[in-house]
């Protein structure tokens, strides 16, 4: 049930076409699982938060350096050498303090995905690398969860909405492996792809509008143009292709 301090705060979004109070509890019952707190990570929570979703768990093994203050907005000079799931937390609680948010300083690996995802309702990839976004997209098929992936590269972001069992997953997308290089990025550019990211998952929660289903979305800074490429959903792939064979 809302209460008046929910019926005010949210009331913006509420008048949203399709939204309404029955959009806003929805939104208040929803669990999410946000897989890191760097660039990504920072904007997706900050808009979950603020839009009330009702709890939200976050991992991150990572301390905050002075690098990172270009683009992951919950950090300032004085978490400097603190770990970023203690710095995140006490900054978000203070965004909204009705919303349940549990960080989890490890990292997100073989051993402990299952344990992570457990019980949550969602999934965000907010990660930096292949090898665990490959770990993410197999938990969400396992568990038959929604995946929300999003990806930056210096002015470049992209974003794809993943339903197990009905569209294409995150390994039909991506093939190859890549090197562990240091990725150039300006730091609006993981705020817009967050943002995205952050609004499939309200979509989706709600129930409105039409989600980045079998469409990559990218985003090109330098130009400024979004564009949308189909992605088919591949009978072969080693991660959902027995899925795909269950399909009718």
């Amino acid at each position: 049930m809302l209460t008046s301090y929910d019926r005010e705060r949210y009331d913006r979004q509420m008048i949203i076409q399709g939204f309404g109070r029955e959009g806003q509890e929805k939104l208040k019952r929803a669990k999410v699982f946000i897989a890191g707190v760097g660039g990504l990570g920072c904007a997706v929570a900050i808009y979950l938060i603020a839009a009330g979703v009702g709890r939200i768990r976050i991992a991150d093994h990572g301390v905050v350096e002075l690098s990172n203050l270009n683009r992951q907005i919950l950090y300032w000079d004085d978490d400097i050498g603190k770990d970023k799931v203690d710095s995140a937390v006490e900054k978000l609680k203070q965004l909204n303090h009705q919303v349940e948010v549990e960080m989890v300083k490890g990292t997100i690996d073989e051993s402990s995905i299952s344990k992570l995802v457990a019980g949550f309702d969602l999934i965000i990839d907010a990660m930096d690398n292949l090898p665990t976004r490959y770990l993410l997209n197999q938990a969400a098929l396992e568990n038959n969860t929604p995946l929300f992936h999003g990806a930056v590269q210096g002015l470049e972001g992209r974003a794809m909405t993943v339903i197990p069992g009905q569209t294409a997953c995150l390994r039909c997308v991506y093939h190859r492996k890549l090197p562990q290089t240091k990725v150039p990025v300006l730091g609006a550019t993981p705020a817009i792809i967050g943002s995205v990211q952050a609004t499939e998952v309200i979509k989706y929660i709600v129930g409105i509008g039409k989600l980045l289903t079998n469409r990559l979305l990218v985003y090109n800074g330098l130009s400024m143009k979004f564009t949308e490429f189909r992605v088919k959903l591949d009978p072969d792939c080693e991660h959902c292709g027995q899925l795909a064979g269950g399909r009718s």
